[in-house]
């Protein structure tokens, strides 16, 4: 509550203004004027004595009946009878009224219980059934509705002389609490001098602070089971506090051994190929706050019901991480050594604690279990606690993360207690899957030493208890998610054994039926490709972070700062090319309908203007997707699109022959995980040859190639150690995908979901209108490269 009114002096009334005074005084529940009943146009009574004679005359009659004291006028039409001769009364004699009998007067209030506003027809019948003239009906009608507005006023007028009353008491506390003040440490008067009323209210904001915190301590001390200390001054001073590192790249912890001990110049290095700077762990986490734009449906939302809800999220994590059998099952259709959720078993002992499954929506649940190359656990949980290095270590999936807000920052200058309210869109690389936008809370817990617990769980159901609109946006829900996350525990052999689970419930009918069972079995959102991703990065972090920096089958030795500008480029374009398949709202994309060219009905088109933006040629760029099922393995179609020496047979940019690798950086023990700089021959004699930057990534959850012709200029600049910020490219490429279990007859198995994408300049002029012919040029180089790919593996059958 701001005090600010309350503390401006005036005149009268012991000095005190009211914001609300000015309507108060031209408010009508506040000069409420009685109408005498003596006669039909009654005068009013003025304010005073006679005002307060009014009211106790009106106190009394609001006893009677309501119907009693309001009777409608009889003697209409009598008035000449009664009235004597103005010669011999100057006074006229007062008019003849008739007071209705109880069973006219219950008719009456009969109706006007149905309608208080009767028509003329109503009127006559009612007049005619009661033996009454129209006109008294009509009267009577009107001087009850009058009599109820009466008392409505009053009504009001006595509530807002509460109000007003409450106000002042507050303020005359409040002045009086002024006067004297304590202070709070020794209970002893205190001098306040010349004390600024911004500096009064930031005491009074401190002291609400104070309080929050302490509840907060008792709701951790509950689900830690021990107390809780408050943060000392010192560790709250913002100047001490060293900034947290912001990239996945920067899992190495200072002081701890494996990653974290290596050389620091590669260290440097793979910071800055992050775009972020390095820090020990010896960070204080400052107070929770606000960190982005907060939905309006949660302002009312008390946190500490956030803070119950996470522990319960938590508590059906764990138990869902460490029990087995009747709760998870071995073997499912297609995948007989993958683990799925018994649903009748879950419904049984679960919680619920977001409620039942919405109407239409379907289940996807999983868990699975690895290693994972990381010395330490706390450095995985600072990864996945920071929403700009949780979305570079799952770039493939994750489109968009965001913190909403920061509701609890840890206990004692650690993650452990830490709860965030965010908001991520999750994807799969195909036109043909809408993102996930989820809204969540994620919690932080150390469950032993050495042991961790990270939980995610949506707060729709928190929203829709909320408020009426709420509910309504919810009706626009896609995807829910329930208590997901990963359990990590260290091992003695520098690695981390991480258990993740996957549990969401989500409406398919907007899915292309090609990815419905990939999507039911979890291959697409599921723990197996969550902990895969977790696992080819972090392996590809150990690898570019060891002292075995320069490998002896790479063509071109690169030095530290070229594999570091590279990097940065090849993961830049890696990126855009995910958010030009995604269609998320990272990037302005403006969707094409079929109305500007012959597009296909599974092929998205989408535009956008590129100005002064660095890493994008000027003009109009046009990315187009589709996704089309192939007969043939994952690994094969993946090892025949990675290969630089059968390029010719798909790519138009090869020029007919096969391209030279020039450098490679490899990042996993698997050839598949690199990237490359490829060289395509030369058409002519007078024409140079193009370099190609291409990174290529696999795992047990699927692949990517991804592609961009470059400037050998830029390259040569790159390569050499330089800013790769400014290098222009328009990636392509392709997303694999396993095509998942069978669910019926017309399902196709056995093969991969393939998905093809470009990013092509049309028009170096961003002012320039997109033609169909441009539309058309990239709708048929899809076509064409499909083709060529079915062509080149022998899979060029109608079915397909």
């Amino acid at each position: 509550m701001s005090f600010g009114g309350l503390f401006d002096g005036g005149g009268g009334g012991g000095g005190m203004q009211f914001p609300y005074a000015g309507a108060f005084s031209s408010s009508p529940a506040l000069s409420l004027g009685l109408v005498r009943h003596g006669g039909i146009g009654g005068r009013m009574f003025a304010d005073g004595a006679g005002g307060a004679m009014a009211r106790d005359a009106e106190a009394q009659n609001d006893s009677r009946s309501g119907s009693d004291h309001l009777d409608a006028i009889s003697g209409v039409g009598d008035d000449d009878d009664d009235a004597e001769p103005s010669g011999s009364n100057p006074r006229k004699r007062k008019k003849r009224y008739h007071r209705h009998t109880p069973q006219q007067i219950q008719e009456l209030e009969a109706l006007f219980k149905e309608c208080p506003h009767p028509d003329e027809k109503q009127r006559a019948e009612l007049s005619k059934r009661l033996s009454l003239d129209a006109r008294q009906v009509k009267f009577w009608f009107q001087n009850r509705r009058t009599q109820m507005k009466t008392q409505l006023e009053r009504h009001e007028n006595a509530l807002l002389k509460q109000e007003n009353e409450k106000l002042r008491t507050e303020n005359l506390t409040i002045r009086e609490a002024m006067r004297t003040p304590m202070c709070g440490g020794c209970g002893s008067p205190a001098m306040l001098g010349e004390v600024s009323l911004e500096e009064q209210h930031l005491r009074i904001e401190n002291a609400r602070l104070k309080d929050e915190l302490n509840r907060v301590c008792t709701l951790a001390t509950k689900f830690l089971g021990k107390p809780v200390s408050l943060l000392s001054p010192l560790q709250l001073q913002p100047h001490l506090s060293m900034p947290l590192p912001n990239s996945s790249l920067e899992l190495a912890v200072g002081g701890i051994g494996g990653i974290g001990s290596m050389q620091p110049s590669m260290h440097g290095m793979m910071s800055e190929y992050a775009g972020g700077a390095s820090s020990s762990m010896g960070t204080v986490i400052t107070p929770a706050r606000a960190t982005g734009p907060a939905l309006a449906s949660m302002v009312d939302i008390d946190r500490s019901v956030f803070l119950e809800l996470a522990i319960s999220a938590m508590d059906e994590l764990v138990k869902m991480a460490q029990t087995d059998d009747p709760l998870w099952v071995t073997g499912s259709p297609g995948f007989p050594d993958k683990e799925s959720l018994n649903f009748e078993e879950y419904l049984h002992s679960s919680q619920h604690c977001i409620g039942m499954k919405p109407v239409g929506f379907v289940s996807e649940a999983s868990r699975e279990s690895g290693l994972v190359i990381i010395d330490n656990s706390v450095a995985l949980v600072e990864t996945l606690m920071d929403e700009r290095r949780w979305s570079d270590m799952f770039s493939c999936m994750i489109a968009k993360a965001t913190i909403l807000e920061e509701v609890s920052n840890g206990i004692g200058g650690s993650r452990n207690g830490a709860l965030l309210l965010m908001k991520a869109e999750l994807q799969v690389l195909s036109p043909l899957v809408p993102i996930r936008e989820v809204i969540f809370l994620r919690f932080c817990k150390q469950l032993a030493e050495g042991a961790w617990a990270v939980v995610d769980v949506s707060i729709d159901g928190l929203l829709s208890n909320q408020n009426s609109a709420a509910t309504s946006a919810g009706s626009n829900l896609k995807c829910r998610r329930l208590p997901s996350g990963c359990v990590m525990q260290d091992t003695p052999n520098g690695y981390c054994k991480v258990t993740w689970v996957e549990h969401t419930e989500y409406d398919e009918a907007s899915v292309h039926q090609f990815y419905r069972p990939l999507l039911r079995s979890g291959l697409a959102f599921g723990a197996s490709r969550w902990l895969a991703t977790l696992q080819r990065q972090c392996e590809c972090l150990a690898i570019l972070m060891s002292s075995a920096t320069v490998s002896p089958n790479e063509p071109t030795a690169i030095s530290q700062e070229g594999k570091r500008s590279m990097l940065k480029l090849a993961r830049r374009m890696t990126e855009n090319f995910c958010a030009g398949v995604s269609a998320s709202s990272a990037r302005e994309w403006s969707k094409l309908d079929g109305a500007t060219g012959s597009i296909a009905e599974d092929v998205r088109v989408m535009a956008r203007k590129s100005v002064s933006e660095p890493g994008e040629p000027p003009g109009v760029v046009l990315s187009a997707a589709t996704s089309v099922w192939v007969p043939i393995a994952p690994e094969k179609l993946f090892d025949f699109l990675r290969d630089e020496q059968l390029r010719a047979e798909w790519d138009i940019l090869s020029n007919g022959g096969p391209m030279q690798e020039m450098a490679r950086i490899a990042k996993g023990h698997q050839n598949g995980n690199s990237v490359s700089l490829l060289r395509a021959s030369a058409m002519s004699a007078n024409q140079s040859s193009m370099l190609i930057l291409q990174e290529t990534c696999t795992d047990a959850s699927g692949s990517i190639v991804v592609y961009a012709p470059v400037d050998i200029p830029a390259m040569q600049l790159v390569m050499n150690g330089g800013d790769s910020t400014y290098v222009a490219l328009l990636p392509s490429g392709f997303a694999i995908l396993p095509d998942g279990p069978s669910i019926g007859s017309e399902h196709k198995t056995g093969g991969s979901l393939l998905t093809v994408a470009f990013q092509i300049l049309v028009n170096s002029q961003p002012t320039a209108k997109l033609t169909v012919e441009s539309v058309e040029t990239v709708n048929n180089l899809i076509s064409c490269t499909i083709k060529k790919i079915k062509t080149a593996l022998q899979c060029a059958t109608p079915e397909c």
